[in-house]
């Protein structure tokens, strides 16, 4: 397994251990629950373009080598069926065509609820139609690798590959903490996931530019070690900046890039 699956596994199973909302009662006593139902998510704050990432991780044992990616998140407001939808097309580049995936999600506009989800990686698609109440495998994508999938959810649930674009909607406020109901094709079950406010930073930005922002804070424990996640988000626009995330002596870090970076996409030869 390549060392960016394996962090991306080690962060999934360290988060998949936090409770259910309703098996854990007290330690959401003073939480913002973020039904679907509710609408509490602010969509205005979600703002179409192009948004690109540069990820990396450091493993704290090796000094003298780094893992980069590029992610490219081009959101779009649509209009499927006479409702409007956001789409999210993502883009993963990495050092080799291994690393490469390719996401695309839709989403209503109304409150961010998942309609549909596919993601490939390799020659290897997954494609799913979401509901409410259930997620079944797309049967009209041709070789779909979920073919025949169903599962009947306990409750409605936001797509947690979507969480960069969920944040940047949350009502945001010093002291609050948020518990996100969230679901990613292929969990065994949909998960009341922790976040907390723990305060706000100022951070400057690739364009030199000053940014308050609030941080969001994540952070769980599995087979003894100890994983944590902070997301800086501006106050001001709403725009996820940078996150930064530790795990077993290794760190993965997310930054925006600045909007005078070039779109590849035209660039690649069809």
């Amino acid at each position: 397994m390549k060392t960016e699956q394996l962090a991306e596994k080690i962060a999934a199973l360290g988060l998949t251990l936090l409770l259910l909302l309703s098996h854990a009662p007290k330690v959401f006593a003073q939480t913002d629950t973020i039904r679907v139902k509710d609408k509490r998510l602010i969509t205005a704050n979600l703002k179409p373009g192009l948004n690109q990432y540069l990820v990396y991780f450091q493993n704290s044992k090796d000094s003298r080598s780094l893992k980069f990616w590029l992610w490219l998140r081009d959101i779009r407001l649509e209009n499927r069926n006479g409702e409007k939808v956001f789409t999210v097309t993502q883009h993963w580049y990495g050092n080799d065509s291994t690393s490469y995936r390719s996401i695309y999600s839709i989403n209503k506009a109304a409150d961010f609820t998942p309609v549909y989800h596919s993601e490939t990686i390799g020659k290897k698609t997954k494609a799913f139609n979401w509901f409410s109440d259930k997620i079944l495998s797309a049967d009209t994508v041709t070789n779909n690798e979920a073919k025949d999938f169903k599962y009947d959810f306990p409750f409605a649930n936001f797509n947690w590959n979507l969480d960069i674009e969920t944040f940047e909607m949350l009502p945001l406020a010093q002291g609050k903490s948020f518990a996100i109901p969230f679901f990613e094709a292929g969990m065994p079950a949909p998960l009341y996931v922790l976040y907390k406010v723990t305060g706000s930073e100022v951070i400057t930005t690739l364009d030199g530019n000053k940014v308050d922002c609030w941080k969001l804070y994540n952070e769980s424990d599995y087979n003894g070690r100890h994983f944590t996640e902070t997301y800086w988000i501006s106050k001001k626009n709403h725009e996820f900046l940078k996150e930064e995330d530790a795990f077993g002596g290794g760190y993965r870090y997310k930054v925006k890039m600045m909007g005078a970076a070039v779109n590849l996409l035209p660039r690649f030869v069809k």
